[in-house]
């Protein structure tokens, strides 16, 4: 680069001395634009406040007077007072320099929440229950599903339309649930009025099941539940509105049925929640692998790995609600 720059501070054209130092023109050109390293020290303007008096206008800022107000309400309040201690600006600046740009006020303090970690090995563990609203025929007019879901297999154990919500209706949906499928080690739920009412609370004491709740306002927290929320509202055949209370009855039992016994589930190795939830799994992967073999026996070109089935068709050992990461021991409420 010193050569290139000697030559054409002789006079040498910018191509000549790059055809002979063989330095691009551009790269000689980026290299005299880029700023030098060393920059001068910046001198403090001439009108800038000095430390006492920086220090004297975090004393306003801070007094029981405006402690609670923001800077341009103290701005103005001492200019109505015939008093001038610095710009608004200056005020950020000096509230900035002593990490005091935030909420002044006093702000209540809540203890963090636990995040729940569940994990279910096997169907009839972890049940997830939530209620979601379904339009009625009329603006204003709604009606609320209870669903409840079996963790592992995905499988909608029991599914509830009514007009209201509350404790004692989801308590009998529970029982009903409880005495078909049996009792699960934990049911998992947001903290809703229903979630979290006496009624149910007694139940699952009194059955032993381990009562777990999401964080306030963390709906990732109850993932299944949601999950499958969206995969109703989102179906083609899903009604804009329900005419009435028995149309939605009629409509979330179909869904139900076709969803069980008929949706092959990408979480669950694309087996249907009843195969998985009913133990038929097995049976249904025997037949794929003797499917793929077939096929790979007689185009065995068409499979470049040496894998019979594909990993989308794997069913996971464990599903998890947050799982722990990998550096810390996992504390599941179900081994």
């Amino acid at each position: 680069m010193d050569a290139y720059r000697a030559l054409t501070a002789g006079g040498t054209s910018t191509r000549a001395a790059a055809r002979v130092t063989g330095i691009a023109r551009a790269s000689a050109d980026r290299d005299r634009r880029r700023p030098t390293p060393l920059r001068p020290v910046r001198r403090a303007p001439a009108n800038a406040l000095s430390a006492v008096e920086r220090t004297q206008v975090l004393q306003v800022l801070d007094s029981p007077e405006f402690v609670d107000a923001a800077p341009w309400q103290v701005y103005a309040a001492l200019l109505d007072q015939g008093v001038y201690v610095g710009s608004i600006a200056t005020m950020y600046r000096i509230l900035r320099e002593h990490r005091q740009v935030r909420e002044r006020r006093r702000q209540a303090r809540h203890r963090p929440r636990t995040r729940p970690e569940l994990v279910a090995t096997g169907p009839g563990q972890v049940y997830s229950w939530d209620i979601t609203k379904l339009a009625g025929p009329a603006r204003g007019v709604y009606y609320d599903a209870y669903v409840m879901i079996d963790v592992y297999s995905r499988y909608i154990v029991g599914v509830r339309v009514h007009s209201r919500e509350s404790g004692p209706l989801a308590e009998d949906m529970m029982r009903q649930v409880f005495d078909t499928h049996g009792v699960p080690h934990v049911v998992h739920a947001d903290r809703g009025t229903s979630m979290t009412s006496k009624s149910v609370a007694d139940l699952l004491e009194d059955l032993g099941v381990t009562r777990s709740h999401s964080r306030p306002k963390v709906s990732n927290d109850n993932p299944f539940s949601e999950a499958w929320f969206k995969t109703l509202k989102y179906a083609p055949v899903f009604p804009h509105r329900f005419a009435s209370l028995a149309h939605a009855r009629v409509f979330m039992t179909d869904f139900v049925a076709w969803y069980n016994h008929a949706h092959r589930h990408a979480g669950i190795g694309l087996h249907t929640p009843a195969e998985v939830h009913h133990g038929r799994h097995h049976t249904v992967r025997a037949a794929r692998e003797q499917t793929l073999a077939t096929a790979r026996a007689a185009h065995p070109e068409r499979f470049s790995t040496h894998r019979l089935a594909p990993k989308i068709l794997d069913l996971p050992d464990q599903v998890w609600i947050n799982k722990p990461d990998q550096q810390t021991e996992p504390q599941p409420l179900v081994a």
